[in-house]
């Protein structure tokens, strides 16, 4: 055969090869069987261990959100769209959050809900940002998760620069704490709460007696307390999650001491009051945002939640406010390609079920309040909320 007529021949094969595989590349976008585009979000939490009832919080939260969405239907670009969920569990482990992040990003998802955890979110947020998928978390208050400079990172919450501040102040100047104790589970969550509040108790006048440290996997707070029994504190803070929280509060009672117990968001949970029993009576602790009856759409939220999948824990309003707002993003932009609606998150206001909801420069929430609770007869009650900048609300 003549070698100029085999290459010709061998050319015009690979063009073929080359097309075709274009083609089946378009043809690749995955429909459903009514031939709405399907758009893939990511959530992701701790949807196992210690911490799972928060997690399934934070992904049911985000799921009531993609469900209303896709009841009434979006339609982006001229084509009809179905939302999917894609829920991974990170165990609150910041190493198994790197994995499931390029995980989903493998998945081509569209962005991502999550992490709960801020020690989880600081390090996927370094991922999603490299893929340029834009992360909106519900629940991760660390300083450090939007002071990395990332231009996909976001959060629905205050950080914890705005509660540690409140907490110590009011450690200080409402519960008669002159002399503080801190322990914290040296997660990035846990520590970084614990230094906002030690600039505050030092800030107000107070004193800190003992700085402790702990791990989010202990359960056995004895020694650590005996030590802080001797100092002799008013106020015990901790720094961490209810699992820890919970027999920590026991082991208070247990040892005699008088402290008075304070806490975070991680404490301030319906579980907490489950697993510390009797001994959650007389704590107080922080949650940001306001009260679910002070919500703006917090009573028609909880409803809805509740019967669909029982009773609120902390963070649900905020992953369908942080799922709703990313919906949103890609209805302004027409398209669900991170390139072309992520702009759009930075100018997006609404009313969300928690508040109005938009960013500031860094991807935090704008304006933002912190209110604490107090557990009275097995219920926590509302003591007061501070508004960003403002005097305290009972």
């Amino acid at each position: 055969m003549n070698s100029r007529f085999l290459n010709r021949t061998l050319v015009a094969v690979m063009v073929t090869v080359v097309v075709a595989a274009a083609c089946s590349k378009k043809d690749e976008t995955p429909k459903t069987a009514n031939g709405e585009v399907v758009v893939k979000i990511g959530q992701v939490s701790p949807l196992t261990g210690p911490q799972a009832h928060l997690g399934r919080d934070n992904d049911n939260g985000a799921r009531l959100a993609i469900d209303e969405a896709n009841a009434r239907g979006v339609t982006l670009g001229g084509q009809k769209v179905k939302f999917v969920l894609v829920s991974e569990d990170d165990q609150a482990d910041p190493k198994t959050a790197t994995i499931v992040a390029q995980k989903l990003v493998d998945a081509q998802v569209k962005g991502v809900i999550g992490h709960l955890n801020s020690g989880a979110s600081i390090p996927a947020s370094r991922i999603y940002h490299d893929a340029g998928i834009p992360q909106i978390s519900p629940s991760a208050t660390a300083i450090k998760y939007t002071d990395q400079g990332y231009k996909t990172a976001y959060r629905t919450m205050t950080n914890d620069r705005q509660q540690g501040k409140v907490l110590g102040e009011f450690m200080v100047k409402k519960m008669g704490g002159k002399r503080v104790a801190i322990i914290d589970d040296r997660t990035a969550y846990g520590q970084g709460l614990a230094d906002e509040v030690e600039k505050a108790v030092k800030a107000s006048g107070g004193e800190l007696v003992a700085r402790e440290y702990t791990s989010d996997k202990a359960t056995d707070f004895s020694a650590i307390l005996t030590t802080i029994k001797g100092k002799n504190p008013d106020v015990l803070f901790f720094g961490g999650m209810d699992p820890q929280g919970a027999p920590m509060a026991k082991q208070m009672k247990s040892l005699g001491l008088k402290a008075k117990f304070l806490g975070g968001d991680g404490l301030q949970t319906t579980e907490f009051l489950k697993l510390a029993s009797t001994a959650a009576e007389g704590v107080t602790a922080s949650s940001p945002g306001l009260p679910i009856d002070s919500m703006p759409g917090g009573k028609t939220f909880r409803d809805k939640f509740t019967a669909k999948y029982g009773v609120i824990q902390t963070y649900a309003p905020y992953a369908y406010d942080a799922a709703t707002a990313m919906i949103m993003a890609m209805e302004k932009a027409g398209s669900a390609e991170p390139s072309k609606y992520l702009p759009e998150l930075t100018k997006i206001r609404f009313a969300g079920v928690t508040g109005e909801i938009g960013f500031d420069a860094k991807g935090d929430v704008l304006g933002g309040a912190i209110t604490l609770y107090h557990v009275k007869a097995g219920k926590w009650e509302v003591v007061e909320t501070v508004m960003s900048g403002a005097a305290p609300k009972k």
